[in-house]
């Protein structure tokens, strides 16, 4: 699965996307994790899966959503506490609860 994590500049999704990539090797999920910003989004020549994206863009999130949907990736908006899950498990929860939905639509 691919993912894109991305924020407002890349730095914070950098972080969450390092912290994402941890947890799925200790938990054995295979996962390409990249960061990025709104603009890598709309240049991506690969497609992802899903596209996570932090929660202060969450007034852009309409328009990062039909973005993510034109390239048939899915759009996730991060909890507002996404930056305080150190170990990425959380994230790494809601990255498969994302995925499983998916699947099942």
């Amino acid at each position: 699965m691919r993912i894109l994590v991305i924020c407002g500049a890349g730095a914070s999704s950098t972080f969450v996307a390092q912290r994402l990539r941890s947890a799925a090797v200790r938990s054995g999920v295979p996962l390409e994790v990249a960061a990025g910003t709104e603009h890598t989004l709309a240049g991506l020549s690969d497609p992802v899966d899903i596209v996570l994206v932090g929660p202060h863009l969450e007034s852009a999130f309409d328009r990062v959503r039909a973005l993510a949907s034109v390239a048939g990736s899915i759009a996730v908006l991060l909890p507002s506490d996404a930056f305080e899950d150190r170990d990425g498990s959380r994230i790494l929860q809601l990255v498969t609860a994302a995925r499983a939905a998916s699947v099942t639509e």
